[in-house]
């Protein structure tokens, strides 16, 4: 492979740095998406109004096959698993082991405590009964994500799992997505995608049941959907491109470097590669080894278009700059290649995950690992985390005072009452002081 100009955008000014971590922080805000919105706005109408009908409408429109019937037979979804490879099998089984054994140490715990007079206060969690998950298409399969999304959902508890994904021109569903279904047990599965299916998960149509939660990952059209039908139902969050961001000191092997920056850089043209170093050698020589590492890769055309776009390389004085402009950035993956990396962890606060040492690729956690790789993208770190069992729970709050708890307080609730203007708030305290028995 020749090289067609700079491999990567390269600066070693700091506040250079800042102004490229903007640029690619925003990558997709700055595009008009007016019209994006309208279309997906309409599908969700067609969708509510009509059902069926609009899903059917809309898939042959936009993927170009008749999907009669909408929802896989079961047999296909049991015949994926038994046709898939042995070894296959056996890594799939691996990684929901691990998933699975991860995610229920996330359950959380109900509460209750006893107040200071004898009031009882607590909470109770709950899953939703219902839940969606989108798996994308295009591009590339993903029974990986099939499992990150779903286990949380059975972890937690929920009953019912309704699996969409947009299916291949010829009308199928990837087998190893499908297999991955089979091995969670998911016995609903449709083959439809884009706005149309989140519309069909958040309001229901004869062949789709109404979900309470919508969990995964999509384009912009699943993704502006899924934030219009928030409220409606809970979404898991509004997914950006995905991004990785490296901090790497002079001990970090070179193609290492390389081929994690590639793994990011292949997901999709929009996906952001960032490699921040104190070595100036590593700067030097990390595109030649790229360029090295591209020769008849089979997504070369991707990663080159990606790079050029939303790749970056920094020198950086030391460590603390490196920290400071990744903390900036919040990237849902940070892998530290540094002497020590255990030092920089507390330093750390806008992650989605930390990838450590070299042993650590992103790959792992994409696959794995056990903790879930739908992670907060596009800044959103800095405020959000990963997908987890209590996206698919709810709680509920238990309050309980008895007669001396509630003289105690008396007095300040109305206070509080008052001052907001609320008589009826106050009112309904004071009527219960002059109430010898709740019962009078």
């Amino acid at each position: 492979m020749s090289e067609r100009g700079p491999i990567i955008n390269s600066v070693t000014n700091f506040q250079e740095a800042l102004a490229e971590l903007e640029r690619i922080a925003n990558r997709t805000s700055g595009n008009d998406q007016t019209d994006s919105s309208r279309l997906v706005e309409k599908i969700l109408e067609e969708v509510k109004e009509i059902g069926d009908e609009a899903l059917i409408k809309f898939t042959k429109k936009f993927d170009g096959f008749n999907p009669d019937p909408l929802e896989i037979p079961v047999e296909i979804i049991e015949k994926a698993w038994e046709e898939t490879p042995a070894n296959l099998k056996k890594a799939l089984i691996s990684a929901k082991d691990r998933i699975q054994r991860f995610h229920e140490y996330q359950i959380p715990q109900d509460i209750c405590i006893d107040g200071p007079n004898g009031e009882k206060l607590g909470r109770k969690w709950r899953p939703v009964k219902k839940a969606g998950i989108y798996i994308p298409g295009g591009r590339a399969a993903y029974p990986s994500t099939v499992l990150m999304n779903a286990i949380p959902a059975l972890v937690a508890g929920v009953g019912e799992i309704t699996m969409v994904s947009p299916a291949q021109s010829n009308g199928e569903i990837n087998s190893t997505v499908l297999a991955a279904a089979k091995l969670v047990g998911i016995k609903k599965v449709f083959r439809i995608g884009g706005a149309q299916a989140i519309a069909a998960l958040a309001y229901g149509t004869k062949s789709i049941d109404k979900v309470d939660v919508i969990s995964g990952p999509g384009n912009l059209y699943v993704t502006l959907a899924k934030k219009q039908v928030y409220g409606e139902v809970g979404i898991d969050s509004l997914a950006g491109p995905s991004e990785v961001l490296i901090i790497a000191d002079k001990s970090a092997n070179i193609k290492y470097l390389a081929s994690d920056l590639l793994a990011q850089a292949e997901h999709d043209p929009l996906a952001a590669t960032i490699l921040l170093t104190t070595d100036k050698n590593i700067l030097n020589k990390i595109s030649s080894e790229i360029i090295y590492q591209l020769e008849n890769h089979p997504r070369a055309e991707i990663c080159l278009d990606a790079m050029k776009k939303w790749g970056l390389l920094v020198l950086c004085n030391n460590i603390e700059e490196c920290i400071t402009l990744s903390n900036y950035f919040a990237p849902e993956h940070l892998e530290l290649l540094t002497n020590n990396p255990h030092q920089l962890i507390e330093k750390i606060i806008n992650a989605g995950a930390i990838f450590i040492g070299p042993w650590s690729p992103e790959a792992v956690g994409d696959y794995l690992a056990g903790p879930n790789h739908t992670l907060p993208t596009s800044g959103t770190a800095r405020f959000s985390g990963a997908l987890g069992v209590e996206t698919f729970m709810k709680n509920t709050s238990i309050i309980e005072f008895n007669k001396e708890a509630f003289h105690a307080n008396k007095s300040s609730i109305i206070e509080l009452a008052n001052s907001e203007g609320l008589f009826n708030h106050a009112n309904s305290i004071q009527v219960r002081d002059f109430t010898s028995s709740p019962n009078n």
